[in-house]
């Protein structure tokens, strides 16, 4: 038998999977701006964002930016407290930079985001932290599922620290509870019967529709279609309580549920 044919065991096992990092949109090329806003939210949110990986989207730009002043961003980036390790994937300059500064293209964005055509869509804006909801909204009757018809996903165990719960295309229901540390993702909504102490993001593929659902509330982060609020942008009497959040106009809102 051949060496080629034997059997091994090999010395590193790789899996491709959903991952939870921060896609950070430039809007204007200002890199003292952008790391100041950065190194701000790191002290507003150290738990969260303190060494996070980000994903540098330069999509909303008329054009990539040259190598120097790319390298002077993820250089600036890593001195706020956060880790640039990938570009999103956009035009062939972006293509050309990465390769520049050595850094891949992420290709979850590649994916998702090309047309049938061949030609590359921009990327979706980066989570946008929105102002707390000064007025608790009535509650509203649950979205449909999220597209594609599928089932939703019930997940009975408790989820972890460091643990990540991903249910694609379709919404995920937590029978317990999601720990400090944990991430539960969705592309439909979520629905948590315990408390939520971890990250709850739920329209993950940029469905508005969706919304989260928890009986205790204590989330280090929610996030829908990208708009996000930290636990230190939420009025402190929504916290142990049970709530909802959903978009509207482009902004986050957080309400408590009437409960018997």
């Amino acid at each position: 038998m051949s060496a080629a044919t034997m059997d091994y065991e090999p010395a590193g096992e790789l899996k491709i999977g959903q991952v939870g990092i921060a896609n950070l949109r430039i809007r204007t090329l200002d890199v003292a701006g952008l790391v100041e806003e950065m190194r701000g939210r790191v002290q507003r949110a150290p738990k969260l964002f303190r060494r996070a990986a980000v994903v540098i989207d330069f999509g909303g730009l008329a054009q990539a930016p040259d190598v120097a002043t790319a390298q002077a961003l993820l250089d600036g980036l890593r001195g706020a407290g956060v880790l640039p390790v990938a570009l999103a994937y956009g035009s062939s300059d972006t293509e050309r930079l990465s390769e520049a500064l050595g850094l891949p293209l992420l290709a979850k964005f590649r994916a998702q985001y090309e047309r049938a055509d061949g030609a590359p869509e921009p990327p979706p804006a980066a989570p946008r932290r929105e102002a707390p909801a000064t007025e608790p909204a009535p509650a509203r009757a649950p979205p449909p599922a999220a597209p594609g018809g599928q089932p939703g996903m019930i997940h009975a165990a408790l989820v972890r620290s460091g643990q990540q719960i991903y249910a694609d295309n379709r919404d995920l229901t937590v029978l317990t509870a999601v720990g400090a540390g944990a991430e539960v993702i969705a592309d439909g909504s979520i629905h948590i019967y315990g408390p939520l102490r971890g990250r709850a993001l739920a329209g993950a593929q940029g469905n508005p529709q969706a919304r989260i659902f928890c009986r205790e509330f204590h989330a280090e982060l929610v996030a829908i279609a990208g708009h996000y609020k930290v636990l230190e942008d939420i009025p402190k009497d929504l916290r142990g309580k049970a709530v909802q959040v959903w978009l509207q106009d482009e902004q986050l809102h957080i309400a408590a549920l009437d409960t018997p």
